[in-house]
C-alpha cells in the first residue's frame, strides 16, 4: 500500500463562461496524488485531517470512488482550505490561499499507518504550515526509519511561507529521510542548490519536471535520463506534477520490485511523462485512469 500524506482543499477554478466565475473543484497536492494512484489501480490510503463540512465530505466521497483507504482520515468541524488559482496564457497556475483556522492544519501524528503500508508521500501546504506541519514532519522520520519508500514533492507555494530561510533550511534537514525528491524548475530555484546537492544529502533519486520539455531524473549511482513531454492541447496544468507523483510511485511500488533493485528510469519517467500529459488536457486536477495509459 502507497500511503499520501497531506492536505484536501477545494480549488476555486476560473472558468470562461459566465466570465469571472469560479468552479469549485477538489484538490491539494497530496489528494490528487492519492485520487490519481487509485485510478491508475494501485492500492493506496489517504492520511489526512479533513473537515466535516459540506466541502469535505465532497472531497472524500471523490476519493471512496477512486478506491482510496480512508481509514487513516481524521475528521475535524474547522472548515476546509480553499485555494484560487489564477492561470496564466500557456495554461500554468499561481495560488492564494485562505487556510486561517481550516482542518488540515490541525493534523495530528497517527499511531501507525496501514500495516500493509510499502511507501510514504509528502508534500505541498502540508510541510509548509503549523501545527500540521510537525506532525507531517514526525511522520516521514518515523516511517522512512521504519524502511518506508518515501517520496517528497515540496511544491513550493511562496505565499504560505512567512520565512523562506527557514524553511529552505528545514527542507534540507527532510533529505536524510527521503528516497525520492521530485520538484518542479520553479521549486528548484526557489529551494536553490541543485540535484548533486540534494543527492549526496540523502534521496536515491531526484526527478525534476520541466514543463513543455519533459522530466529528468538523477540518480546516486551517477545516472541521468530524461524523457520528452507529451505533445497535447493544454486546457491547465492542475495537477500534473501531482500525477507524476502517483506515476512514479505506482511503476516504484509495484509488485516484484525488490528494494535497492534496479530501476528502468526511462520506462518509469515515460510513464510519467504520459500520466501528466493527459492530466494536462483537461480542466482540473482530472488524473487518468490506468486504461487510459495502456499501450
Amino acid at each position: 500500500m502507497i500511503v499520501v500524506g497531506g492536505e484536501a482543499l477545494i480549488d476555486l477554478v476560473p472558468v470562461a463562461r459566465p466570465p469571472g466565475a469560479l468552479v469549485p473543484r477538489a484538490g491539494g497536492g497530496p489528494y490528487n496524488t492519492a485520487l490519481a494512484l487509485g485510478r491508475l489501480g494501485a492500492e493506496v490510503a489517504f492520511c489526512s485531517r479533513v473537515s466535516t463540512d459540506g466541502f469535505g465530505e465532497t472531497l472524500l466521497a471523490g476519493l471512496r470512488a477512486a478506491g482510496v483507504d480512508l481509514s487513516a482520515v481524521q475528521r475535524g468541524p474547522e472548515p476546509t482550505t480553499l485555494a484560487v488559482p489564477s492561470l496564466a496564457p500557456d495554461g500554468s497556475a499561481a495560488y492564494g490561499f485562505y487556510v486561517e483556522g481550516t482542518a488540515d492544519r490541525l493534523f495530528t501524528l497517527p499511531d501507525a499507518l496501514p500495516p500493509s503500508a510499502r511507501a510514504l508521500a509528502l508534500g505541498t501546504c502540508s510541510l509548509a504550515l503549523e501545527p500540521g506541519a510537525s506532525a507531517y514532519e514526525a511522520l516521514l522520520r518515523r516511517e522512512s526509519a521504519r524502511g518506508l519508500l518515501t517520496l517528497l514533492d515540496p511544491n513550493i507555494r511562496p505565499a504560505l511561507i512567512a520565512d523562506p530561510a527557514a524553511y529552505r533550511a528545514r527542507f534540507r534537514s527532510w533529505l536524510p529521510y527521503v528516497s525520492v525528491l521530485k520538484l518542479s524548475e520553479e521549486d528548484a530555484a526557489w529551494l536553490g542548490g541543485g540535484p548533486g546537492q540534494w543527492l549526496a544529502a540523502g534521496p536515491s533519486a531526484v526527478v525534476l519536471t520541466r514543463g513543455a520539455a519533459g522530466l529528468a531524473v538523477w540518480t546516486r549511482e551517477g545516472e541521468r535520463y530524461s524523457v520528452p513531454a507529451r505533445r497535447v492541447e493544454v486546457a491547465d496544468t492542475i495537477g500534473a506534477g501531482d500525477t507524476v507523483n502517483a506515476a512514479l510511485l505506482h511503476r516504484l511500488t509495484r509488485p516484484g520490485n525488490a528494494p535497492g533493485a534496479p530501476v528502468d528510469w526511462p520506462e518509469v519517467l515515460a510513464y510519467a511523462a504520459h500520466a501528466a500529459a493527459l492530466t494536462c488536457t483537461r480542466a482540473g486536477a482530472e488524473p487518468p485512469y490506468a486504461a487510459e495509459l495502456s499501450g
